[in-house]
């Protein structure tokens, strides 16, 4: 085996993921066709610099240019942090006034497999109202396809299921090493009635570009469309994969809800 085999094999999985020839990478990379060539038959060595630039070329997530660089030999780059650490209070700050001005709207912060890291009162307040004791699980996709949490509140649970998974093979097809992605999309595949044709990404289909969600509280329907925003240009691989989703009444009914029961 070539010395630096296990790196040029992940090269080459990145590039046969984005449909690209060796030739094509090595003109938007900036390198030759011969030199990429070699660099992917284990023959030749990446530089820190010529990984950061077929990263570049190839949307490479930074976590996955940490391993690029682990693989290389080479230490990995983009720090990891956790929300908790004191070096990121002021970021921690910003995503705690996003979530309590949602108020009395629900608001969520998730990481890029779905786990919840934080949620503003509102959210606890809904999930409290709609099912007895709040949500079961810690993760957004596991919350909407088991039937013990809070799928049967889903009115239009198929459209936001389905919708939901195109998402997650999106993340899987953007991150094709990443086999947490993979694992769990077994796990919500394991659950009853769900289509086994959502296994597979359907060519050409994207997520909807605006969805309402609709919880039965027994009462009315409660509608809530969301936006999604990110951190630009972090250079964490934690803030990278942060996205807070924020949740707003789609109705009038649905808006007095959310005051009643922050009342």
């Amino acid at each position: 085996m070539q010395p630096y085999a296990h790196v040029g094999a992940l090269v080459r999985a990145w590039r046969t993921s984005r449909h690209l020839s060796q030739m094509d990478l090595a003109l938007n990379a900036g390198v030759s066709t011969r030199h990429l060539s070699c660099v992917e038959t284990g023959k030749s060595q990446p530089s820190p610099a010529l990984l950061a630039r077929l990263s570049d070329a190839l949307s490479i997530p930074l976590r996955e240019q940490n391993a690029l660089l682990i693989a290389a030999g080479f230490a990995p780059k983009y720090s990891r942090i956790d929300l908790s650490d004191d070096e990121i209070a002021p970021i921690k700050q910003a995503i705690d006034c996003i979530l309590k001005q949602q108020e009395p709207y629900p608001a969520f912060v998730i990481n890029r497999y779905w786990d919840v890291l934080m949620v503003n009162d509102a959210a606890q307040r809904l999930f409290a109202y709609l099912r007895e004791g709040g949500a079961k699980h810690g993760n957004i996709l596991h919350q909407v396809f088991d039937p013990s949490d809070m799928r049967p509140h889903l009115n239009n649970w198929e459209e936001v299921a389905s919708d939901l998974m195109r998402h997650l093979h999106n993340d899987i097809a953007g991150s094709p090493q990443d086999a947490r992605a993979k694992a769990l999309l077994n796990e919500i595949m394991s659950y009853p009635n769900v289509p086994e044709e959502w296994r597979h990404r359907e060519p050409g289909t994207a997520p909807l570009p605006l969805l309402t969600t609709y919880f039965n509280d027994k009462r009315s329907t409660l509608a809530f469309f969301s936006t999604v925003s990110t951190f630009g240009t972090p250079r964490d691989v934690t803030l990278a994969e942060i996205r807070i989703e924020c949740l707003f009444p789609a109705d009038d009914t649905t808006a007095r809800k959310c005051k009643a029961l922050a009342a």
